[in-house]
């Protein structure tokens, strides 16, 4: 049976100016690596063969009801406006309403080269298409707002970065791929007829009780506070949280560089080209204040009254602090068992960081041992953490059942940076064997690991410490 995917377009509907139309460039020799089996089914896609997969999911065969394109958006990319970037990698498929009634976008990434693509040369190599991969689905599991990995396929030829590297695409599914720098785009050319269609498409598609901009930029607020406190829970660090990167859906985009933490320590940063620590664990909150700024500029132009429009866009994106600030109380809340935060309970949380931070403590394994009353031995002056654990538990007191709190909190598996880059290589040389192995472990984080995978919880010994990530781009 041919694979068929029950398209229904709508980004296709919108004026020329949002994109250009133009298929995948196919490749030589599409071979699947992998394929979502569960999302396929949750997408109404009949998968059809393996060859099918990779085909399609290759670009050498677009599927009927199609309509692909590369979306046109600006964006700043570390702090620096550019105002004509774009898909320069990725083709839009097209859209499908899924069996819970949801829209998405259906992208192959690494589908050649677009009128976006500047000097790149539109493909991406197996590492980073596994990478996002294995991350996007592991963040999923975790109960992460993210983009989702459909298929990754191996084309059969060579991309050049450093040297001649193994190609291959990547599918992935997102409820839209409407970022800030989408906004942004139209803004800076002032084109305002294509910005209020954006708009109602974007009110429509993700926020449909909103009625004004205001009220767009004041949920896309709330959803982006969650979003990133979600990710200080489990430590993870985006990497390269441009405002093209920032997508008005809430979820987790373009994992390129990302990465999550080993050892706690707030500055931590893994991204290659992030130099001046723009992206680190700790900064990520004030970055999506000022992305959130971005996209409130952007709006400014569909207001009547620009002057009462920029007092309360401001007031709002002055808001949003206090807002991740109690989000991430909540979820460090309950990773250390406690329900509802109360006075001194920050405190209390960020003492514990500030002994993880002085014995580098592993972020994942300390948390979960502390689920298991078994945390001491993270820490080389265990008296301080004893001092520490005497205050915890008086607070624990007044709580009900909270190891379960915090087992459902504490992730016990994460996609450990050392891992990833074992499974690429392996992947490199002709073996999808640790790369399947990591998925299905990471598909349940929360359970404690089955024996064959108890390797995977542990932190890297001196020489596999991964100290950088790369965008693959």
């Amino acid at each position: 049976m041919t694979l068929t995917i029950p398209f229904d377009n709508s980004y296709a509907r919108l004026p020329d100016s949002f994109f250009s139309r133009q298929p995948p460039a196919p490749v030589a020799a599409p071979e699947l690596l992998a394929f979502n089996d569960a999302l396929a089914a949750e997408l109404g896609v009949d998968p059809g063969t393996a060859q099918d997969r990779a085909d399609v999911f290759a670009g050498n065969r677009t599927p009927t009801g199609a309509d692909p394109l590369a979306q046109a958006y600006a964006g700043h990319q570390f702090g620096g406006f550019n105002p004509q970037l774009g898909d320069g990698r990725a083709i839009l498929l097209g859209e499908v309403v899924d069996r819970h009634g949801r829209r998405r976008d259906i992208q192959i990434k690494g589908a050649g080269r677009t009128p976006y693509s500047r000097m790149g040369d539109g493909r991406a190599w197996m590492g980073p298409v596994l990478r996002e991969y294995l991350l996007s689905e592991a963040m999923h599991a975790m109960g992460i707002p993210t983009t989702r990995a459909l298929a990754a396929v191996a084309t059969g030829e060579p991309v050049y970065r450093d040297a001649a590297l193994p190609g291959a695409a990547l599918t992935r599914v997102a409820a839209s791929h409407i970022r800030v720098g989408t906004f942004q785009y139209f803004a800076a050319r002032q084109d305002i007829e294509s910005l209020k269609a954006l708009f109602e498409h974007t009110r429509a598609r993700h926020f449909p009780q909103a009625q004004s901009p205001l009220e767009v930029l004041e949920q896309a607020i709330e959803r982006q506070a969650d979003l990133v406190a979600s990710w200080l829970s489990v430590g993870f660090i985006h990497g390269v949280m441009n405002t093209d990167n920032t997508a008005l859906s809430g979820e987790t985009i373009d994992y390129g560089p990302a990465a999550f933490m080993d050892s706690y320590h707030p500055v931590t940063v893994y991204s290659s080209i992030d130099r001046q620590g723009r992206y680190s664990y700790d900064n990520q909150p004030r970055i999506i204040v000022w992305n959130m700024a971005q996209l409130a500029g952007a709006l400014v132009p569909l207001m009547p009254d620009t002057d009462d429009a920029i007092a309360r866009f401001t007031d709002a994106v002055n808001a949003m602090p206090a807002r991740i600030e109690a989000a991430w109380r909540r979820r460090f809340a309950a990773k250390i068992g406690i329900d509802a935060p109360q006075d001194g309970d920050e405190a209390l949380i960020n003492d514990l960081l500030g002994l993880m931070a002085e014995a580098s403590a592993d972020f994942t394994n300390t948390f979960r041992d502390l689920a298991h009353g078994n945390a001491r031995h993270h820490f080389p002056e265990p008296e301080r953490y004893d001092d520490w654990h005497t205050r915890w538990q008086d607070r624990l007191a007044s709580e009900t059942d909270p190891a379960a709190r915090m087992l459902a909190a504490n992730p016990a598996l994460i996609p450990r940076n050392h891992r990833v880059e074992e499974m690429i290589q392996a992947a490199v040389a002709g073996d999808m064997t640790p790369f399947h192995q990591l998925l299905s472990a990471l598909s349940t984080p929360y359970d404690d690991p089955a024996p064959e995978n108890r390797a995977l919880t542990e932190p890297p010994q001196p020489h596999e410490v991964v100290r950088q990530t790369f965008c693959g781009t």
